[in-house]
């Protein structure tokens, strides 16, 4: 993982606010594509940390930097550029995802056992 990711990664966990969840719960549908598509099931772990009001402060900031990282499309290499816009993207919620490795196991079970066919209202549609 490189220390740029991370870097990004610190710098958005600092700025993150119980306001930004309601931005990603707008906006993290249309982010299952290019590259996230891969990582979409880390990114569903993030979101249930997120709206899990037991998880740590700490931890939740950085999940909600780097999904916010993620919906914004003005980062460090636009979203809207073909193929490449999204790797970026990809590489802070790697760092992410490594960095609250431990922690996202709970969240990850959460999504295994979750009935696909119901959907809670603090659950992004796939």
């Amino acid at each position: 993982m490189s220390a740029e990711a991370y870097d990004r990664l610190n710098e958005y966990a600092q700025r993150a606010s119980e306001a930004d969840v309601e931005a990603i719960r707008e906006k993290i549908r249309g982010m299952n594509r290019g590259p996230i598509r891969k990582l979409w099931n880390d990114v569903l772990a993030l979101w249930r940390m997120i709206t899990d009001k037991n998880a740590s402060w700490v931890s939740r900031s950085m999940a909600i930097g780097a999904i916010v990282y993620l919906i914004t499309p003005i980062d460090a290499v636009p979203d809207l550029l073909p193929l490449i816009g999204l790797s970026d993207d990809a590489a802070v919620i790697l760092a992410a995802v490594a960095a609250l490795a431990w922690e996202l196991n709970k969240y990850r079970q959460a999504e295994a056992t979750h009935d696909p066919m119901t959907v809670d209202a603090t659950s992004p549609s796939t």
